[in-house]
């Protein structure tokens, strides 16, 4: 069945880079794109002109929430509340415990998933907070995920989060990272079994990957047989790592090495690796592009940084930029980490932090962080075959409204979108040529009862972090509001 959809502007692909047509079509059948351009006079089965639209490629999320919001929690607390965030050393070692049955952690990757759906997002790689857990992700946990994904739509590269360590607040308050590889152990073997289980399901839109949690809170063993997997079975590997200070110094303490060094003498440096944020890197500084710097060496061995301006930017960081790594030949990819998974939002504040450290109105240009969200994100997948709409491509795409008074006058349409708009202007999407979302909706699925749902369970989770406490404080002493609730009826004032 042949499928044109129209609109008022498409962003195409030349075969070397994204180029725009006006009044044009997009005609897919089956899963991959037959035609891109305007006045198409083949065979059409099914038809819709969506009028003043940008149809364009669907983003690619490489660091994408699959879980509820938690950067609302505990991306703005003062040092002594957030330290009460983390596990107190009595609950790591004697009370650690699923704050979610396994029906409720469900719902919530439903909530999650349909949240990246509705964004616009057809290709994710997840990631999801382990503090509500009683340690991280399971095999059975993540074939629900895909279940989950399948249903949606959406193309997943998946894969169990697994560590041997956690962070804890000690009863001094300190902060260290506190190791039991038994469990990091069973994580690996829970995600080699999802490759396999991922290989046999044989479904285009489900591919298994490794995914173990921040570098510090695994052991070098764990690394190597991350390493070893990875390239026995040319699996991809994100890891976050190079996002704070804290990890040399944690892994100085307890490998003896940095960052750096570690990846490469476990075998990381090996595999086809993602690494999310950068922010430690200092690329102004001339060592870090100099052969054996940190610039040089990510792009010699084919990294992939996972760059998420919005969630580093709300964590007051930012990466040290966006155009020296690109200038060193690193490939650059977008993610979103968190709440709101808007990429729209995320290019924008990525822009204007890229202006702000380079001190130019040239840097970190629309086209550049575009082309990262969509080329950089295929580069990374090793799928020449997403991130653009062209003919042979996968039909991915994304529609996105540019018709309402809100969003101003049109210059250029995703000008207009990244500096006006946001990602909720996101009307329809296709994944392999399958309808996602719908007319603003996504079918089949409840979205006034999911979000019901995820508010109870996000209170839950909220509760949840005084058993976890140092000292026990009351979630409003741990999250207190912006301003003093009042119990009185009303309030009376005077001039």
């Amino acid at each position: 069945m042949y499928k044109k959809i129209s609109a008022r502007y498409v962003l195409a692909f030349d075969g070397k880079q994204h180029t725009l047509i006006e009044d044009g079509d997009v005609v897919f059948e089956g899963d991959s794109i037959v035609f891109v351009g305007r006045n198409y006079g083949g065979p059409v089965d099914e038809e819709h002109d969506y009028g003043q639209s940008l149809i364009m490629p669907g983003f690619i999320d490489l660091d994408a929430l699959a879980d509820i919001d938690h950067l609302i929690l505990d991306s703005w607390p003062s040092p002594g509340v957030a330290a009460g965030h983390l596990w107190s050393e009595d609950y790591f070692a004697n009370r650690r415990r699923d704050v979610f049955t396994p029906s409720e952690r469900s719902t919530v990757r439903e909530f999650a998933l349909a949240q990246l759906a509705l964004h616009g997002i057809t290709t994710y790689m997840p990631i999801a907070s382990e503090i509500h857990s009683s340690w991280a992700e399971g095999f059975d946990e993540l074939v629900d995920m895909a279940d989950i994904s399948r249903r949606i739509g959406l193309r997943g590269y998946l894969g169990p989060a697994y560590r041997s360590g956690v962070h804890v607040t000690t009863a001094a308050g300190g902060r260290e990272v506190h190791f039991d590889e038994s469990e990091g152990l069973a994580g690996l073997r829970d995600a080699e079994s999802f490759l396999d289980y991922a290989s046999d399901l044989a479904d285009p839109l489900l591919t298994g990957v490794l995914l173990p949690c921040r570098i510090e809170t695994l052991s070098e063993d764990l690394m190597r047989e991350t390493a070893r997997i990875a390239q026995e079975r040319d699996a991809l590997v994100r890891l976050h790592c190079l996002q704070s200070p804290l990890e040399d110094e944690f892994l100085d303490g307890s490998a003896g090495r940095g960052v750096l060094d570690l990846l490469e003498s476990t075998g990381l440096f090996g595999t086809r690796l993602l690494i999310p944020h950068g922010v430690v890197i200092n690329g102004k500084d001339p060592a870090a592009s100099a052969a054996g710097g940190p610039l040089d060496l990510l792009a010699r061995h084919g990294v992939s940084i996972v760059h998420c301006p919005l969630t580093s930017f709300r964590y007051q960081k930012t990466l040290v930029s966006f155009d020296r790594f690109r200038e060193a030949g690193v490939n650059l990819c977008l993610g979103t980490d968190s709440f709101p998974p808007d990429l729209v939002r995320g290019i924008d504040v990525g822009m204007h932090l890229s202006r702000l450290i380079e001190e130019r109105p040239d840097a970190g240009t629309l086209a550049e962080y575009f082309d990262a969200a969509t080329l950089g994100g295929a580069r990374a997948l090793g799928r020449g075959d997403l991130g653009r709409l062209g003919a042979g491509m996968q039909a991915d795409i994304t529609v996105v409204s540019l018709g309402h008074f809100g969003d101003g006058v049109v210059e250029d349409p995703l000008r207009t979108l990244v500096l006006n708009g946001t990602a909720r202007q996101v009307t329809d999407t296709f994944v392999a040529g399958r309808p996602v979302v719908v007319g603003g909706n996504l079918p089949g699925v409840d979205l006034g009862a999911l979000r019901a749902e995820g508010q109870k369970l996000f209170e839950q989770m909220r509760a949840a972090y005084s058993a976890r406490d140092v000292q026990h404080r009351q979630p409003d002493e741990l999250f207190p509001p912006t301003y003093p609730k009042v119990e009185m009826a009303t309030i009376s004032t005077s001039c």
